[in-house]
């Protein structure tokens, strides 16, 4: 009995080592080369330095322009990504956001309930349309600390329809700024 399981464990000691050896030499001829710095470079889009000129050489429109020729049927479209977060009906409930009927013109943080970050309470204020277009362009930028996870919306002329349809969300539109 006791030579039988010294062949068993010899058998098992024995494929063990064969197996160990036999990783030791293919790791001999198929050995990588070690980078010189570990991880992986990942391809970055190339910068157009002229378009950029361009860009910043082109002034912005003031935003009482742009709400002038803004049109609120395209912000409604626009609004459709808010609205994973946001209601727009009058008395509509709270989602993630505050309900944003009747936000241009109201006071920050005024939606009783509704858990609002510390810095957008202590913001205080009314939103007005510069206040909101800044935010909406930026919110972690505007309002470091809130709880909204948008990354913002970069195209002014998009806010601008945005800023139109929440302005006709109201019982009493706000008059647009000159």
């Amino acid at each position: 009995m006791n030579m039988e399981l010294n062949k068993i464990a010899g058998g098992v000691l024995g494929t063990l080592l064969f197996a160990m050896g036999l990783g030791a030499v293919s790791n001999l001829i198929y050995a990588a080369p070690r980078p010189e710095k570990p991880g992986y470079d990942l391809p970055v889009g190339e910068e157009k330095p002229a378009a950029g000129a361009a860009a910043a050489a082109a002034p912005a429109v003031p935003l009482p322009q742009l709400l002038a020729k803004a049109d609120a049927a395209k912000g409604q479209d626009v609004f459709k990504a808010c609205a994973a977060c946001h209601t727009a009906d009058k008395g509509g409930a709270n989602k993630v956001g505050p309900n944003l009927y009747g936000v241009v013109g109201r006071a920050k943080g005024a939606i009783a309930g509704f858990g609002y970050s510390d810095p957008m309470k202590a913001k205080g204020g009314d939103w007005s349309f510069k206040e909101l277009d800044a935010f909406i362009a930026n919110p972690k930028a505007d309002i470091p600390g809130t709880k909204m996870a948008y990354g913002g919306e970069k195209d002014a002329a998009k806010r601008a329809n945005l800023l139109a349809y929440l302005r006709s969300l109201a019982d009493s539109p706000a008059p647009l700024p000159q």
